[in-house]
């Protein structure tokens, strides 16, 4: 049996195959097939029938109508062959008083064509009754196969094919099988391809079995589920058609198959004769899996309503939820509905992604939305790292600024007015922290990553960063504490040892406890960057000061480790390039603990400052240094008498000149030097050059592109600052939140996590009261920054509401009646409209289960799209006031005319 690929109404549409459910990769790159009714093609039929003898000259006679001129041709010689091919046209044309004639001649009612095919089958295949009797009454076998070597179909699938009913029981009384090849295509299997029930009850009726003996094999079922059939499926289910029978190695039921062409009452018929809803195939999928991906609402809510689980996974980990966004059409009615009887929207597949991911991925704006309504979590990162946030940004941009009015929302005003004393703010910080599992910076340091930092100085999550830092800080005095205690028992180690002039020099008694000491800190500390190495290895590398910490590390052990002895109370002074590594390591730990002091927001926003103008600085002095080498070169050729000019010290003697530091008498006329300059002139133009570009061109250029503008570099260096702010506090989160902690004390890592946690207390909400003087929970402009929020917020709100109600006075016009005035109040469709331009969706319908609350949807609004719409609606008022108008001239016209005609008439 052929089978034949049906377009589907979308030309993206992604549907799973009965028999190819195990060959596909992604769920959204399926092909639906539905096998054709006929038994053979028509022309394949034509072709064989042409190829029989004389079969063109008995054709041309039949096309004319004179059926004894027939009788005449095939008595001619040659008989035997002339009359095959005409007893076999005759039955394909359904002739029947012709093929009664040539019956009587001898005609043989078993006559077969090239294929195997007798007159018998032709006359079932055009389901011509008359035909059919008359073959059977002379002896034709209704049980004749096709074919010796390839069987297809006995008569009566042909009439069941033909959904020939007077056909099949005319067959069945002559003692058709109706159960004729039962393990591949039985007649009860085309009567149902052809949706003929009466047939199909016709069969079952005569003993026709519902299912087939072979496993996994095409039943009657599937096709009727395949096919949408529900008059055909009622038959068989009520005849017992097993519905656990399962189709191919894919494992398809016929729920399956109902399923995922969305034929709703098919769905129900099997679910009513005990189909298992949730049973999967090969791949895991189960009917709703199906079903949702391709986005038949109808079978979903079936589903639904028996308690299919919308939290099944199939082999990849996908659950129905990421089915339904595969493709755009209607994902969000279905989406809606899964999520609104507890579908996961942050259930992860095996790869990481969610729902979310998918929906950005497939650039669906208004699914985006919806998942986040439904509390999609866009921290969720996929296995390589990808957040959904990051996918957001990418692919569907306008979605942030719509996520961002969360924030916008979740300050809530007390009924008094904005300038009462006893105004009140509560401000939720519950939409900063989607998820506590991950802490509670994590969705602020999302948006750093994705290069949206400006969403700190937002006065929401500002505010969340202060109370936050002022929770955690104790954590970090700690640290600080122990980074001070350490760098200045190392300081003071080093002063004594690594100070003295001569060989040998008093060393303290005390010292050798201090070292030990140092050494046990130290160790400490490495202890410390092996667990933040082990916590997250790329993100570890990353970061410069880590690099600088392990430095540290490995310098006080350089430093340290080797031992010193007394020798009658004198120490032997260590190697000389120990005072390197001390002297470079020193200078490394009191660099550290400024990076350190920075982090507190007192100081942060000078270190950042400085951080800023010094990286600028390292910058743009990296991108003159060919110019610096120059002029080095060029001085250690020409000043080859000159020490300090000799290389590879006289790049650094050119850096240092650059400061101002020329000794440009001690260069040209110092008689101190061995020789005087061997080049004058050259030398002369060249210092002069020196001077003109570097000095005085150059330094200042750095000067003034590295510090800039002072109150913009204060400006991105406050932002900086709550970056690194941030950044620490999700460092410290992730460190108390680690796996690696699972051994620990529960009683301790509970007390740590409580005390870093800020809505895991009392702190979900902050209630301030702005016009108080006496507010002091928050600094003073924090509290301004909200309160301008919510004047702004207000404001808008209002110009909303203004344009979304207005009044517009028409004039009614009555014949024979004073022209009267009256108000129409009419409310504008601005939220509808906005929808449905900016999400490119249909409307979201309402479902039908009454267990969760219906969730308000922030809408996001723009003066210019309130100012196009209100403009819309004034025009429409417009065009209906000028048709009025128009009418009443009318009338007017017509009373003037019937009036001169009456002055004529007199």
């Amino acid at each position: 049996m052929s089978e034949v690929t049906e377009d589907s109404e979308d030309g993206d549409a992604a549907y799973i195959s009965s028999d190819e459910s195990t060959h596909g990769v992604d769920l959204a790159e399926r092909l639906r097939v539905k096998p054709s009714r006929d038994i053979w093609e028509l022309e394949d039929i034509l072709f064989v029938l042409r190829q029989l003898p004389y079969s063109d000259e008995i054709l041309a006679i039949l096309d004319s109508g004179h059926n004894e001129d027939v009788i005449n041709f095939i008595s001619q010689e040659d008989n035997n062959g002339r009359m095959k091919t005409a007893v076999l046209w005759a039955s394909w044309l359904g002739k029947s008083s012709l093929l009664s004639k040539l019956i009587k001649l001898g005609a043989n009612p078993n006559s077969e064509d090239g294929a195997g095919r007798t007159c018998l089958h032709l006359s079932c295949l055009v389901a011509n009754e008359e035909c059919v009797k008359l073959l059977l009454e002379h002896g034709a076998d209704p049980n004749k196969w096709d074919s010796i070597t390839e069987r297809k179909a006995t008569p009566l699938h042909c009439a069941a094919s033909a959904k020939s009913l007077i056909c099949v029981k005319v067959l069945i009384s002559h003692g058709a099988d109706v159960n004729a090849g039962l393990s591949e295509r039985s007649p009860l299997h085309y009567a149902v391809l052809s949706d003929a029930p009466d047939v199909v009850s016709a069969l079952l009726q005569a003993g026709a079995c519902p299912d087939t003996p072979q496993v996994f094999t095409e039943t009657p079922l599937h096709v009727a589920a395949s096919l949408g059939s529900d008059s055909c499926m009622k038959l068989l289910l009520d005849a017992g058609a097993d519905v656990r029978a399962a189709l191919g190695p894919g494992r398809t039921t016929a729920l399956h198959l109902a399923a995922v062409d969305g034929h709703a009452e098919c769905t129900k018929l099997l679910l009513d004769h005990g189909a298992h809803i949730d049973c999967p195939n090969s791949r895991g999928q189960t009917s709703l899996h199906l079903a949702a991906l391709a986005q038949s609402i109808e079978v979903v809510e079936l589903l639904v309503g028996r308690r299919a689980d919308v939290r099944a996974r199939d082999i990849d980990g996908r659950t129905p939820l990421h089915g339904s966004i595969v493709r755009g059409a209607r994902a969000c009615d279905v989406a809606r509905l899964l999520l609104s009887v507890g579908a996961d929207p942050n259930a992860p597949d095996n790869f990481g992604y969610t729902p979310l991911h998918i929906a950005a991925l497939n650039e669906f704006s208004a699914c985006v939305l919806l998942l986040l309504d439904y509390g999609g979590d866009v921290t969720l990162r996929t296995n390589g790292g990808v957040s959904a946030l990051s996918f957001i940004v990418r692919r569907v941009p306008d979605v942030v600024p719509r996520y961002l009015r969360k924030f916008d929302d979740a300050v809530h005003v007390s009924e008094h007015e904005l300038g009462d004393v006893d105004c009140e703010f509560t401000i939720d910080f519950r939409p900063l922290v989607p998820s506590l599992s991950r802490g509670e910076a994590e969705l602020l340091l999302a948006f750093i990553e994705v290069g949206h930092k400006d969403v700190l100085k937002h006065p929401v999550a500002e505010t969340f960063l202060f109370l936050k830092w002022r929770r955690i800080r104790k954590f970090f005095v700690l640290s600080f504490v122990y980074h001070a205690l350490f760098i200045t028992l190392y300081s003071l180690y080093i002063l004594q040892i690594f100070l003295c002039e001569d060989v040998t020099c008093a060393v303290p008694s005390y010292l050798r406890p201090v070292q030990y000491l140092i050494l046990l800190l130290n160790l400490c500390f490495m202890c410390k960057e092996l667990f933040q190495l082990c916590l997250d290895y790329s993100a570890y590398i990353r970061q410069w000061e880590n690099w600088l910490q392990i430095l540290i590390i490995i310098g006080v052990f350089l430093c340290t480790v080797p031992t010193w002895y007394m020798e009658d109370g004198v120490a032997k002074i260590t190697s000389n390039w120990q005072h390197d590594v001390a002297a470079v390591t020193v200078f490394f730990c009191w660099l550290e603990l400024m990076m350190i002091i920075g982090r507190f927001p007192t100081f942060g926003l000078y270190v950042q400052m400085f951080t800023t103008v010094t990286v600028n600085f390292a910058t743009f002095l990296l991108a003159y240094s060919c110019l610096l080498i120059a002029f080095g070169l060029a001085f250690s050729v020409l000043f080859s008498n000159y020490p300090a000019f000799h290389l590879p010290a006289g790049l650094v003697k050119t850096v240092m000149m650059m400061s101002g530091e020329l000794e440009y008498e001690d260069i040209f006329y110092d008689n101190g030097t061995a020789s005087k300059i061997q080049y004058p002139f050259t030398a002369h133009g060249m210092f002069l050059i020196f001077v003109l570009l570097v000095t005085v061109i150059l330094t200042n250029l750095l000067v003034g592109l590295a510090v800039s503008d002072i109150q913009a570099l204060q400006e991105s260096a406050g932002l900086d600052r709550l970056v690194r702010q941030t950044q620490l506090v999700a460092h410290l989160e992730s460190m108390l939140f680690s796996s690696l902690l699972t051994c620990a004390p529960k009683q301790l890592l509970a007390v740590l996590r409580w005390g870093a946690l800020l809505t895991a207390s009392h702190m979900r909400t902050l209630n301030i009261r702005p016009n108080d003087p006496r507010e002091n929970r928050i600094p003073k402009e924090l509290i301004s920054s909200i309160y301008k929020m919510v004047a702004s917020r207000n404001i808008t709100k209002k110009s909303i509401r203004r344009n979304n109600n207005y009044e517009c006075r028409i004039r009614k016009c009555k014949e024979d009646e004073d022209i009267e005035r009256r108000v129409v109040k009419r409310k504008s469709n601005l939220y509808d409209q906005f929808s449905l331009e900016n999400q490119q969706v249909e409307r979201r319908k309402r479902t039908t289960s009454s267990s969760v609350e219906n969730r308000n949807r922030p809408m996001s609004v723009n003066i210019n799209t309130i100012q196009e719409i209100c403009m819309v609606d004034i025009k429409t008022q417009l065009a209906d006031l000028t048709k009025k108008i128009n009418k009443l001239l009318e009338a007017t016209e017509s009373k003037l005319n019937v009036i001169e005609n009456k002055l004529d008439n007199r």
